[in-house]
């Protein structure tokens, strides 16, 4: 019997790989999606370089191409193995995200699946900026994949903020719960230290541990989503949590064993579209689990 699809709208997806071992969870779970959704799968690689290094050192940038070709090969085969049909692009240049933004466009791709490489320190707190602005530009939902990482659609975390980039994120986070009988935690954050993580049947208690107003304002967001999911017969527990919100958010999906992470993006425009939501950003990078991007139009 044929897998079901766990989500809607991903006719075509778009894997980007730069062909380390970085890249290896992207590239397991975005074959895997395109075989369950029946998806025509794309993949593609960029070269970083330039005319002057080019000229430089031809030789290099060659080697550099044939090798990722080779990688793309494999990556292909092993999608035609499991029934995908898959092609291959391979691009050279300096902006390595614009052809990826571009091949999305061209391919009219339902989503883009990326990896995201393992970072210690200070640079943890900081998105590489290929990724970054691919979220930042992509006209599709964005799934970033940690090495280790296996989306199996069971417990899924919601972030709501109350803007319509939340919004966004909680109608294809319901839908994807519906369709996969999922538990769905909706998560607001509030800046404070001292509030626990607690049900929203519960939180009245809490008020005077922090502002009340921002208190109220992410109840009313939370209580909204979690009605709407209960409209769709999805298992739903609504949180408020204190404390910074990026720590917050993926400290619950440690907690809850949250095998996907749901936000939204700014979707800015102009020179803005470069800089994403420090908390978005910083949930992808400290995530051990997939993190969805809901773009809006």
């Amino acid at each position: 019997m044929a897998e079901t699809c766990p989500t809607t709208g991903i006719e075509r997806l778009l894997l980007s790989t730069d062909g380390s071992e970085y890249s290896e969870g992207a590239v397991r779970e975005a074959i895997t999606l395109a075989k369950r959704c029946s998806s025509k799968l794309t993949i593609v690689s960029v070269i970083e370089t330039n005319p002057q290094f080019e000229a430089l050192a031809p030789e290099v940038v060659e080697k550099s191409e044939k090798a990722m070709r080779k990688h793309l090969e494999a990556v292909q085969k092993r999608a035609v193995l499991e029934g995908v049909d898959c092609g291959i692009i391979v691009h050279r240049g300096e902006d390595t995200y614009q052809y990826i933004v571009d091949e999305a466009v061209r391919n009219k791709s339902s989503m883009i699946v990326m990896g995201k490489r393992g970072r210690t320190g200070i640079k943890r707190l900081m998105m590489g900026s290929v990724a970054a602005r691919v979220i930042g530009h992509s006209p599709c939902n964005v799934l970033v994949v940690p090495h280790e990482a296996r989306v199996e659609f069971k417990n899924i975390v919601l972030a709501v903020d109350g803007s319509r980039y939340s919004a966004a994120a909680a109608i294809e986070a319901i839908n994807t719960a519906k369709r996969n009988k999922s538990m769905l935690i909706i998560v607001a954050v509030v800046l404070s230290e001292s509030i626990p993580p607690m049900d929203i049947a519960f939180s009245q208690t809490q008020r005077d541990l922090v502002a009340d107003k921002e208190l109220k304002e992410s109840e009313e967001n939370v209580k909204a989503v979690k009605a709407a999911a209960q409209k769709e017969g999805v298992s739903v527990t609504g949180l408020i949590l204190g404390g910074t919100p990026y720590e917050a958010i993926v400290d619950i999906a440690k907690e809850k064993n949250a095998d996907l992470i749901v936000l939204g993006s700014h979707g800015k425009t102009g020179l803005e579209k470069l800089l994403m939501g420090s908390v978005a950003e910083r949930v992808i990078v400290l995530s051990t689990c997939a993190v969805l991007v809901v773009k809006t139009v």
